[in-house]
């Protein structure tokens, strides 16, 4: 356990990509395969199910520290993060006794049985460990504790480190690390082996990202080097089907076919080796595709009945071919994967089809039709090199999104939250709303999109402004206007001001406007209406 939480503060202090890599790299090398299992599954950015919650183990600690609770109160408020909060406090009295148990151990042995265990003794054993270790390795426990544990990795990076410590290629390595796995020795073992063949059927392959365009189109060249396509706006997903089995992949890694019956018998029909790369739409037959917000209403069923189906029928738009039959065709041309993904016959499959092609000569021509975006229901262009492999990740060149501008309004600011990992003692989640007559009503969430600087500034102010607390949450006196930007706005039922917006993010602090000035209830419905 102790050489993880060195690692894991190793990746917290450095903003170095090479010397992430080579940490990671080194512990692997170090580690048993169980203990390497378990620092990939954390890396990787899968957590364990919360073991003991929040208000029990802040209870816990006001019980067993000697300070009064108005001080642990204020100091879990300064601090912003229960996990440090407690290993800062029980610090105060902790003889140092780095625990010499593994990390498989820990989680296995001492932490995964304490649901089995009756409060008393889960109790008694969380507070001996805050009374033994040391401040380090106290914190990632009560992280574990809670189900909050995140290391600011990304995938990438850490295939990239198990590649160079496995010396194999990343690509290889972020395959294998697709999907539902366990993190057991077997499976590190296989994810660093050399390929046996024995890859497990329902995986798929690592999603291949675009970059926002930057520039002018024209810029990129000639026309006839680019691919144009609709950017869809839906779930982003692979059909996998190998060995007269089907899977459908979220690019979140979830298994969602249950949540799409109507594709999933689809898909059934198709070739074995078959993996498509596409995007899941509600889509009506007569209108095509439909608000976003109608999707929604699909996303978060484990199951779907009838009448759901009915109102939101839903179907797999392909506009990539990953594997056919049973060959990997990644690192084919697109030109080559799209004539083949064209070969394909989907007349008899109504919830499967062809994302078309634009086929508009010259850049001014296109730019007309992204013009017709929101419209079309679509959020603008996706502009792919022709002779581009299927890359994994974010690779900047190969596809490009051409998105429309986003809406933009003035909101107030009505709530604050602390934010995670290092802004865990940063007031960094914001709530904020428009005017609906003389009242306030809240309309979006946003986090990103100031400075580091402003962050601050904007923290002090919440601090000093602050009208009520709810547990995390501060609501504050409404002053402080914010320009937000988001992607799509629809009526919604969900929410009390009876819009939904998407991804919305902070454009710039409005320090020009006072609260009057900002946007109202019917800005917003206007924008709606214009859409």
């Amino acid at each position: 356990m102790q050489r993880f939480v060195t690692l894991f503060q190793v990746l917290d202090q450095t903003t170095s990509t090479n010397s992430k890599v080579e940490a990671i790299a080194n512990y692997l090398a170090e580690s048993s395969p169980a203990d390497a299992a378990w620092a990939v599954y954390f890396l990787s950015g899968r957590r364990l199910k919360r073991l003991i919650g929040h208000a029990t183990l802040k209870q816990w600690l006001v019980d067993e520290v000697d300070l009064p609770q108005w001080l642990i109160e204020d100091t879990y408020d300064s601090v912003g993060d229960l996990a440090e909060t407690i290993a800062l406090l029980s610090d105060l009295d902790t003889v140092a006794n780095e625990t010499t148990t593994s990390l498989t151990q820990w989680i296995t042995e001492l932490l995964l049985p304490l649901r089995d265990r009756e409060p008393a003794e889960q109790r008694a054993a969380v507070t001996k460990w805050w009374a033994e270790l040391p401040y380090a390795q106290n914190f990632v426990v009560n992280k574990l504790l809670t189900g909050a544990l995140r290391i600011g990795v990304s995938q990438t990076l850490v295939a990239r480190a198990i590649a160079l410590h496995a010396g194999l290629p990343k690509a290889t390595i972020l395959h294998r690390m697709m999907g539902e796995w366990e993190p057991t020795a077997e499976f590190y073992l296989q994810l660093i082996g050399e390929d046996d063949g024995s890859a497990a059927i329902s995986r798929p392959y690592p999603f291949c990202l675009a970059a926002g365009l930057e520039q002018l189109p024209e810029a990129l060249g000639a026309r006839t080097d680019w691919q144009a396509e609709w950017k869809w706006d839906g779930i982003r997903a692979q059909i996998v089907r190998r060995a007269n089995q089907c899977f459908i992949w979220s690019r979140g890694e979830e298994l969602i076919g249950e949540r799409f019956p109507e594709i999933q018998t689809a898909a059934d029909s198709l070739t074995d080796g078959t993996v498509l790369d596409g995007e899941i739409l509600a889509w009506d037959s007569n209108h095509g595709v439909m608000e976003f917000a109608q999707l929604q209403r699909r996303i978060g069923r484990k199951s779907v009945g009838k009448k759901l189906l009915s109102e939101v029928p839903c179907v797999f738009l392909a506009y990539d071919l990953l594997e056919f039959e049973a060959n990997d065709i990644r690192n084919l041309p697109l030109q080559q994967r799209r004539s083949l993904l064209e070969q394909l016959d989907f007349s008899h499959l109504p919830q499967l089809r062809l994302s078309p092609v634009l086929k508009e000569s010259a850049w001014d021509e296109l730019a007309c039709s992204r013009a017709q975006s929101r419209e079309r229901r679509v959020e603008g262009l996706m502009l792919k090199q022709i002779d581009s492999v299927y890359g994994t990740g974010r690779q900047r060149g190969l596809w490009w999104k051409w998105k429309v501008e986003p809406y933009t309004l003035d909101a107030v600011m009505l709530y604050a939250q602390a934010g995670h990992g290092r802004r865990s003692n940063l007031y960094t989640d914001y709530t904020f709303g428009v005017w609906s007559e003389k009242e306030l009503v809240p309309l979006a969430k946003a986090y990103s999109g100031l400075t580091d600087v402003e962050i601050r500034e904007l923290d002090r102010w919440i601090r000093k402004n602050t009208i009520e607390r709810f547990g995390p949450v501060r609501s504050v006196e409404r002053l402080q206007v914010f320009e937000l930007a988001f992607e799509g706005i629809s009526k919604s039922t969900r929410h009390k001001s009876g819009i939904a917006v998407r991804f919305p993010r902070i454009v710039r602090w409005r320090q020009d406007l006072a609260a009057k000035d900002a946007d109202s209830l019917s800005d917003v419905i206007k924008l709606i209406n214009d859409a």
